[in-house]
């Protein structure tokens, strides 16, 4: 289970930190209040604010960190069974971790819908327009498009109930840089069977590691590529992870030219 805690040392200011978090960066947007920007109502309204922040969001403009490359070297090694991440940056599919790998719950920019007749489109096909600050129509019936993105109210995507049976086949988890906050992300932290280990690395204790440690559970605390680069250390992969990075960041160079 990934957080924005794994995104903000690649730059993309978390939602909920005091002073640098996006909610309270959201002053400039003109808004209401900040979880406007992600209510359909409003965006019905406005999409503007919305299209804005996409802009600052939209895959491309960030590169993975090392936290994402350790969960890229869990699956290389086939021990990742699946990510669930609560981050709508798309750095884990950046990072080369397969869509099937991964469980996007609040959404993703990969794909988008239009908002009047439901139909689909790859996220790609509105980049144009989000960066030239245009509000993406669709080219059928000039409705507003909305990337895949969760917004308040609206149901979590299908493929969130894998949950239901990759929690208890898991023999590990990792919980990385998350407030557990926004349910019903949060309670996936009791969803593993008890004898099962779950590993914090997180900037502070939160949810069941606060108020209802198990026997069996680990925290490492403060900061996340610190900690993670402290587990790397203990299972003898340094080597690997940074053959890995190195031939992951060659790609992306590559790629931007």
């Amino acid at each position: 289970m990934a957080g924005a805690g794994i995104s903000t040392p690649s730059g993309i200011p978390d939602f909920r930190s005091p002073g640098s978090g996006l909610y309270s960066n959201l002053e400039q947007y003109n808004i209401p209040y900040p979880e406007a920007i992600f209510e359909l109502m409003y965006f019905f309204v406005n999409p503007k604010p919305f299209f804005t922040l996409a802009k600052e969001l939209y895959p491309g403009n960030y590169r993975p960190n090392y936290a994402h490359y350790f969960l890229r070297l869990l699956h290389d090694k086939g021990l990742l069974l699946r990510l669930y991440t609560q981050n709508i940056d798309g750095l884990e599919r950046v990072a080369g971790i397969p869509p099937d790998k991964l469980v996007e719950a609040h959404g993703t920019f990969a794909t988008a819908t239009c908002t009047v007749c439901r139909r689909k489109f790859p996220g790609e096909d509105f980049r144009g327009d989000v960066m030239a600050d245009k509000v993406p129509h669709c080219p059928v019936c000039t409705g507003v498009i909305k990337p895949d993105i969760v917004f308040f109210g609206e149901e979590l995507p299908q493929r969130f109930f894998l949950h239901v049976t990759d929690f208890p086949m898991a023999d590990l988890l990792f919980i990385i840089g998350t407030s557990l906050e926004v349910e019903p992300f949060a309670s996936l932290a009791g969803a593993v069977r008890s004898s099962v280990p779950r590993v914090l690395i997180n900037r502070d204790l939160v949810g069941p590691f606060a108020w209802q440690q198990r026997y069996n559970d680990v925290a490492q605390l403060g900061d996340v590529v610190s900690g993670v680069e402290k587990l790397v250390e203990l299972l003898d992969w340094n080597e690997e992870m940074q053959t890995l990075i190195q031939k992951e960041k060659e790609k992306l160079v590559a790629k931007d030219k």
